[in-house]
């Protein structure tokens, strides 16, 4: 419970709305208790990062809105109610700090870009004919149905027979790829970004992604970095870039 109370003295002090007593106890607590005077840096730097972060940014302006009535409500509240009603004027202090911490895990889960905010391809057809013709159909289907596991067996027997099909490699590293065989993908992504084949480019792209999925943010940038302009994911990367500058 005290630190729930800690909590909703942070913002009036930072916004300068507490009374000149209020301001002389809560500097007094932050000189002599550890505990408080690093829980309010802690806010304090957070509160900074976010307001920079998210800057003009409605879902920032909201969060922070939302918490400043909340501390306002209770502010005013204090000044009129008597002292049997602390109870439920903490229980504002509690639901300030809970809308903090919304605040911070909607900050986690939307400041970096994930691999789902990318992995939307476009419908295949690899249909010709041959003897190969259903098996073909089968990986194409399975592919464009995002049934991964089915078309990467599919795509594995195609290769059987062909290995030098780069095309057939590309899909098959997408279906590795959407299958968190990670080692197997960026091996085949690594291979095709490195040869003079028409899927160089797009093979850079995917194993950009495939650093995104790992979350090794730092590789994924680099590799953004090689992308032409005259690639068809120059556009997509450019913007993935910026996300994760």
């Amino acid at each position: 419970m005290e630190e729930d109370q800690n909590y909703i003295l942070f913002e009036p002090y930072l916004s300068k709305e507490l009374s000149q007593d209020d301001i002389t106890a809560f500097e007094s607590r932050l000189k002599n208790e550890s505990d408080f005077n690093q829980a309010f840096n802690t806010y304090k730097e957070l509160s900074s990062f976010l307001e920079h972060k998210f800057e003009e940014e409605a879902a920032s302006n909201a969060f922070q809105n939302n918490l400043k009535n909340i501390s306002n409500r209770y502010f005013e509240k204090q000044k009129t109610s008597k002292k049997t009603e602390r109870f439920k004027l903490w229980q504002l202090a509690i639901a300030a700090s809970v809308v903090l911490l919304i605040g911070i895990f909607t900050f986690n889960n939307f400041s970096s870009p994930t691999f789902s905010d990318y992995n939307n391809y476009e419908t295949i057809s690899l249909t010709v004919r041959g003897k190969q013709e259903t098996l073909l159909k089968t990986a194409e289907n399975a592919f464009n149905n995002r049934n991964f596991a089915e078309a990467e067996t599919a795509f594995s027997q195609l290769l059987a027979k062909d290995d030098s099909n780069k095309e057939l490699q590309l899909y098959k590293g997408i279906t590795l790829l959407e299958l968190d065989k990670f080692a197997e993908a960026d091996n085949l992504f690594g291979k095709l970004s490195n040869s003079p084949s028409v899927y160089k480019n797009k093979a850079t792209w995917y194993l950009a992604l495939s650093k995104l999925k790992q979350k090794d943010y730092d590789a994924c940038l680099e590799i953004l970095k090689t992308v032409p302009e005259d690639a068809d994911d120059y556009l997509q990367a450019q913007q993935l870039i910026n996300e994760l500058d």
